[in-house]
């Protein structure tokens, strides 16, 4: 059986019981290595599980994946996801895999930022479409978050985005070289974030957000030192919100009075809070 279980969001212990026990009885268990961290390392999860953990980068996902299923008709092999299990698409994908092989699947479901963003205070419901937030460089700036971002806004919706992490990445020069050697990892802040969001918004012109509309930036959700922070993309754009990772959500016209009490507790200057929320957002949610 090949398992995929779900880490939670923050440390070793954000597992479940059910997740806990398929590791401690697995014949392998994998730790899934670049679409997402927790705050601890491979040593913490192994000393916790008492099992040794096999680290899987995207290499070994993508393209050698019989390696990861190998044996896994007879015996137990348990593949570790942080968040969710099936909260990026890779995960689908050795899991159809498995299924060419005959190979039995149960997955075993946790937190993932999807769902832990409610920890804002935004109604989950009051969600639309959720978009990524890639490294900007000097000649490629993708822009397509910005359709989906317009369509949630047509209807008045939130907007999550995720933002992006580089973990072994090869430069350009590398990779056409064909040398091993890898880039420092680095992750994107809700500072970045913001700052991209707006540089689109100038480039493209069509007014779908800007630098005085609300947003709400995290960072290490469900960890003890998880922080919130709500402001302008202005303000975003310059806040420093410490260590990974950093998610951001642009509100919807039609965010609610309730939502409006909860999030103003983290707003960075109230006052600008307050004057913003009205001239925006106040009995938007009526209509």
């Amino acid at each position: 059986m090949l398992y995929l279980v779900g880490l939670g969001l923050a440390d070793e212990t954000d597992i479940t019981v059910k997740g806990l026990g398929i590791v401690k009885g697995a014949e392998r268990v994998y730790l899934e290595a670049y679409t997402s961290i927790l705050s601890v390392g491979k040593e913490k999860l192994e000393a916790y599980y008492g099992r040794p953990v096999i680290l899987a980068d995207r290499e070994m996902v993508e393209s050698s994946s019989d390696d990861i299923l190998n044996g896994a008709h007879t015996t137990d092999v348990a593949f570790l996801v942080v968040g969710d299990p099936f909260g990026a698409t890779t995960h689908t994908d050795l899991v159809l895999r498995a299924r060419v092989l005959n190979i039995p699947v149960q997955s075993i479901p946790n937190a993932s930022i999807m769902s832990a963003i409610g920890t804002t205070g935004l109604q989950l419901y009051n969600f639309g479409q959720t978009v990524s937030m890639v490294f900007f460089t000097e000649s490629w700036k993708p822009s397509s978050f910005y359709d989906r971002v317009k369509e949630n806004r047509q209807i008045g919706l939130h907007t999550l985005v995720l933002l992006d992490i580089k973990v072994k990445e090869q430069s350009v020069e590398n990779l056409a070289r064909g040398r091993k050697i890898f880039e420092p990892p680095r992750y994107m802040t809700v500072a970045q974030c913001a700052s991209q969001m707006l540089e689109t918004e100038e480039e493209k012109g069509e007014g779908v957000y800007g630098p005085e509309s609300l947003a709400v930036g995290v960072a290490r959700v469900g960890a003890r030192d998880q922080q919130i922070t709500a402001g302008t993309l202005s303000q975003l754009s310059e806040v420093d919100m410490g260590s990974p990772l950093h998610s951001l959500v642009l509100l919807g016209s039609r965010a609610h009075d309730l939502e409006r009490q909860y999030i103003r507790e983290f707003a960075l200057d109230k006052r600008v809070f307050d004057s913003t929320w009205q001239r925006v957002y106040e009995g938007n949610e009526k209509k």
